[in-house]
């Protein structure tokens, strides 16, 4: 392969933000996972980079649409996954993804996605076990707030 295209995957791949939903309670700590909309894997509220918000606040705004809830975002980088992002009406597409740690404070019963997602609290292990992608799994069994 030469060097002109290797790179044009790459060049196609698009970025996002997620945010890792997290809270302790009586159980301990519980992380927050959703289904996706299409596929209906378990996956972490996430979207694009917004014009005019950080990263982390973008990934909060994308955990409030996607899940619902709201709370305390954190600017530091937790990591980043690659996923590939597959469409119904599209070519599939590779995703890396910026992972911010929210610990939620609100969760509303009622939100913009909730016809189209489900929504689950599971402790670190189980949300590890549930994902699908091996770099999203690593940072969520490393995540200690």
């Amino acid at each position: 392969m030469t060097a002109a295209a290797a790179p044009r995957a790459e060049r196609a791949e698009r970025r996002q933000v997620a945010a890792l939903p997290w809270r302790r309670g009586a159980e301990g700590l519980r992380i927050m996972l959703i289904t996706s909309r299409e596929t209906r894997r378990w996956v972490t509220p996430k979207g694009g980079r917004m014009s005019g918000k950080t990263d982390a606040e973008a990934a909060a705004q994308e955990a409030l649409e996607e899940a619902g809830i709201e709370g305390v975002v954190s600017d530091r980088l937790l990591g980043s996954f690659r996923y590939l992002k597959v469409l119904k009406r599209r070519a599939a597409r590779w995703c890396t993804v910026d992972l911010y740690s929210l610990e939620v404070t609100v969760e509303h019963p009622d939100w913009q996605e909730r016809k189209e997602r489900e929504r689950v609290w599971v402790s670190r292990e189980e949300a590890a076990g549930m994902v699908d992608e091996p770099d999203l799994r690593a940072l969520i069994a490393a995540f200690d707030p």
